[in-house]
């Protein structure tokens, strides 16, 4: 299955294990909790799904690679202790705590958290002194004489020996006892989890047009060559670090995240192509309107001219801003919704607004501590605090102290902030007009704007805008491509009853 699939079946197995009667009591039986072992190449998403699950259950996570860690760290340090078995005194060898189970115990201290997930990264590529050791803990979720606590599941990965020299077999024994999911690279889940992440416009698109590149690991006279899904996120951050910097990408910086010479040299070109795209066709300006009509049909004679790639790249350059927008405005539709609910605390209670917001960061700062908050919901309090404190600054400046004074200052600053949200609303809504009035006087109504539609429909962040405040020219296109969509498919049933 894909790495969404098992993420999902994780999810599903850890509601199951977890799931309690009115009394509090686990449903599912510990002994039956099979340890999950995912096993799949290299840099596919296992341990960052591991922290997804656990932000969304709202559960622990503690990680560990085991290749680090030896036989003591695992098990404990020897001890002798003197024990009394009627009569006789004798020395008796005892472990301390395992330093994993420990931090497990960490974990529970720290974030109150008391369920979570173990998870145990390369555990088929453990030491030969401490492969024993981990078969023990699959088997019967001890290390030496320290269980892991009720509550906590065990998850592994672990990578075929194909991708990994030090590979070892379980054997029947272990195997039937933990859960096996095999896990493998999937482009289409990847490029959802961009879209929802907001991964650079070129990678994305170049993968689109290039799908057999997104993941390669081989060996050719002892030099390994390797593209993963990590490296396409990685290099996405860096990208879009070094264009706001002004930096430029050489080639060799890009294979130094694609480490397979022809996927780094024809990314590398479709990058210097999509960068000049970018400033040939100036989509920011055509989205915003902000374009003579002379030059909004020079783009449009442009793009009309132009090659399959590159009317291609203009088609995912227009969606990738689109996606963007709405994504913005969905982060200040929140901090809006967060802002107003902080402020209906502070009306209903008679404290000073100073002191509310000191104690409100100073939550803030304790769940962070205790990694309590992700870091969306981290940065949408953060944001929050930083228009309080401004609000609260106003209030020095204005010499505001009596309450209703206060109330109204804060009322009306609110106010201002939902026309700021309203004005928003409807440049978003102009800017996903545009880009499609654009693309269909450009293209015409064809593969391109077909595509167009088919993504935006597929972005949460730009269907959620559009259930929420329309765009009639979306909802038109969308109309003509389903009539076309139909009468492609009664026309494909005639062809075929005339055939018989």
């Amino acid at each position: 299955m894909n790495i969404q699939e098992a993420k999902q079946e994780i999810e599903n197995t850890l509601r199951a294990y977890l799931c309690k009667d009115e009394g509090g009591n686990y449903l599912f039986p510990t002994v039956r909790q099979r340890p999950i072992l995912l096993m799949g190449p290299p840099g596919i998403g296992k341990t960052a799904i591991m922290e997804q699950i656990a932000q969304q259950l709202h559960i622990g996570l503690v990680s560990y690679t085991m290749t680090h860690h030896t036989r003591q760290s695992a098990i404990g340090l020897p001890q002798i202790n003197q024990q009394t078995y009627g009569t006789e005194t004798v020395s008796v060898t005892r472990y301390t705590m395992s330093e994993i189970i420990a931090s497990v115990y960490d974990t529970m201290e720290r974030t109150h958290c008391r369920e979570g997930i173990l998870f145990l990264d390369e555990i088929n590529c453990v030491s030969d002194t401490l492969a024993p050791t981990m078969l023990q803990f699959l088997q019967n979720k001890t290390f030496g004489t320290h269980a892991l606590p009720r509550g906590w599941i065990i998850v592994a990965a672990g990578n075929p020996a194909e991708y990994n020299k030090s590979v070892r077999e379980f054997d029947i024994v272990t195997l039937d006892r933990i859960r096996t999911i095999e896990v493998t690279p999937n482009v289409e889940v990847f490029l959802q989890y961009g879209c929802q992440q907001g991964l650079h416009g070129a990678v994305q698109s170049y993968l689109r047009l290039h799908p057999e590149r997104f993941y390669h690991v081989s060996r050719q006279e002892n030099r390994l060559f390797y593209v993963t899904a990590r490296g396409w996120e990685d290099l996405s951050a860096l990208l879009e670090s070094y264009e706001k910097l002004g930096i430029p990408v050489a080639e060799e910086v890009i294979s130094e995240y694609l480490c397979l010479p022809e996927t780094s040299r024809e990314f590398f070109a479709y990058y210097s192509l999509y960068r000049k795209y970018g400033s040939d066709y100036c989509i920011p300006e055509i989205l915003s309107g902000e374009i003579s009509q002379e030059a909004y049909w020079e783009k449009c004679a442009l793009a009309a001219d132009g090659d399959f790639v590159e009317r291609f790249a203009v088609t995912e350059m227009v969606l990738h801003r689109l996606r963007d927008v709405c994504g913005k405005y969905s982060r200040m539709e929140e901090e809006t919704v967060l802002l107003h609910e902080a402020l209906k605390i502070y009306f209903a209670q008679k404290e000073d607004f100073t002191e509310y917001l000191s104690k409100r960061r100073e939550a803030m700062q304790t769940k962070q501590k205790f990694s309590l908050l992700t870091d969306g919901e981290l940065r949408r309090e953060e944001a929050v605090l930083t228009q309080l404190e401004a609000m609260a600054l106003e209030l020095k400046e204005k010499r505001l102290t009596a309450p209703e004074e206060i109330k109204e200052h804060l009322r009306s600053r609110f106010e201002k902030r939902l026309i700021a949200r309203n004005e928003q609303v409807q440049e978003v809504r102009r800017m996903l007009e545009n880009g499609i009035k654009w693309l269909r006087d450009s293209l015409g109504n064809g593969q391109e704007l077909t595509a167009l539609l088919s993504e935006m429909t597929a972005s949460p962040a730009i269907m959620t805008f559009i259930a929420r405040h329309n765009c009639p020219e979306y909802l038109k296109e969308c109309g003509r491509l389903q009539i076309r969509l139909k009468e492609e498919t009664l026309r494909k049933e005639c062809e075929r009853s005339l055939g018989q």
